[in-house]
């Protein structure tokens, strides 16, 4: 059974919404609006890799913690999503921001496995 290191989630999770913002907005003023939506991924990636590393044990530990970082990133982007979506457009908006919580959690899932995974492959070969 793994062990789930809240620190290193929690870090993760600090660490991915600070990369991804600041990472889509330079991305953003260079290159522009579409291209700098793929600069929060690499962002959240960057984030959950540092997870992957920071987490001991094998694969299975470093994708574990890196869904869990995406699990909780893609509720707040939900929840983000949501309140947008309410705001600008009624009821209709909400729909659409539900819909965005639940693809965002699913993305968010997706890369923090990837990146946990990394993480821990990285630190394996570093230490060998």
């Amino acid at each position: 059974m793994v062990e789930v290191k809240w620190k290193t989630v929690i870090i993760g999770l600090i660490l991915g919404v600070i990369l991804s913002a600041t990472i889509e907005m330079l991305i953003t003023l260079v290159f522009g609006m579409i291209v700098g939506l793929f600069g929060g991924a690499i962002g959240f990636l960057i984030a959950t890799i540092y997870v992957g590393y920071t987490v001991s044990g094998d694969y299975k530990n470093g994708a574990i913690h890196g869904a869990l970082v995406g699990i909780f990133m893609g509720i707040i982007v939900g929840i983000i999503g949501i309140i947008l979506g309410v705001t600008l457009s009624g009821a209709a908006g909400a729909a659409i921001g539900l819909l965005g919580l639940v693809l965002g959690i699913i993305v968010y899932v997706i890369i923090g496995v990837i990146g946990g995974i990394i993480g821990v492959l990285v630190k394996d070969r570093r230490s060998t």
